[in-house]
C-alpha cells in the first residue's frame, strides 16, 4: 500500500498545474487560451510576465524535487522505489495532469527538479547552460532540447570516469526523449524559421 500511495502522490505532485492556477488566481487569466497554450514556464513568461514566469518555473522544478525526495520520508522508506522512478512519475503527471484535462507542460522544469533532488551538480550545470545557450539561440525551445543533450553527455562521462549510476543514465535518456517529443511542434517551427525568440537576454 505504501508503494501505491508513493506512486500516486508522485503523479499528483507532478499534476499540479502551476501555470494554470497562478494565472487564474492572481491574473484572472487562463494561460491555455494565450500564446502557445502550454502549461509551462515559457508560456507563462510570454503571457503573464517575468514574475509569474519565475514563480511557475520554480514551482514546476520543486514538483520534481518533491517527488524524488519522497523515499526520504519514513512512511515511504520501505517501498523499495528508486527516487528517480518517482521523479519520472511526477514528470508524467506534469505532461499529462489530471487537474488540467491531461494537457500539461513540456517536462523541462520538472525534469530539472528531479536532478536537483537526486544529483544537484548536474542541475547546476543545466541552470548555467540554460542561460548560456539561451543567450546564443534566443529560443527557449531549442535551449531546452540542447540541455537534454548536455545532460546526457554529462551522465555518460560521469558513468565512465566517476561512478557507475545506470538508473541515472536510463532516466536522463528517458527525460531527454520526453523533452524532444514534447517539442516536436517547436522543431518544425525552428526548421521553418518561425519559432518565437526571447528579447530579455
Amino acid at each position: 500500500m505504501n508503494t501505491v500511495i508513493a506512486i500516486l502522490l508522485a503523479y499528483l505532485l507532478g499534476s499540479i498545474p502551476s501555470a494554470l492556477w497562478i494565472g487564474k488566481l492572481f491574473y484572472k487569466t487562463d494561460i491555455r487560451q494565450h500564446g502557445s497554450g502550454n502549461l509551462g514556464g515559457t508560456n507563462t513568461f510570454r503571457t503573464l510576465g517575468l514574475k509569474a514566469g519565475l514563480i511557475v518555473s520554480i514551482l514546476d522544478i520543486l514538483k520534481g524535487t518533491a517527488a524524488t525526495c519522497l523515499p526520504l520520508i519514513p512512511f515511504f522508506v520501505d517501498t523499495g522505489l528508486h527516487p528517480l522512478f518517482l521523479g519520472v512519475i511526477a514528470v508524467v503527471g506534469h505532461m499529462y495532469p489530471i487537474f488540467a484535462n491531461f494537457k500539461g507542460g513540456k517536462a523541462v522544469a520538472t525534469s530539472g527538479g528531479i536532478l536537483l533532488g537526486y544529483h544537484w551538480p548536474i542541475f547546476v550545470l543545466m541552470l548555467v547552460s540554460f542561460f548560456i545557450v539561451l543567450k546564443i539561440s534566443k529560443m527557449v525551445s531549442l535551449t531546452s532540447m540542447v540541455l537534454g543533450v548536455i545532460a546526457l553527455l554529462y551522465t555518460v562521462i560521469y558513468n565512465i570516469f566517476v561512478e557507475t549510476d545506470i538508473p541515472l543514465l536510463v532516466v536522463i535518456v528517458l527525460l531527454t526523449a520526453f523533452i524532444l517529443y514534447r517539442h516536436r511542434a517547436n522543431i518544425t517551427r525552428i526548421k521553418a524559421g518561425t519559432e518565437p525568440k526571447v528579447k530579455w537576454i
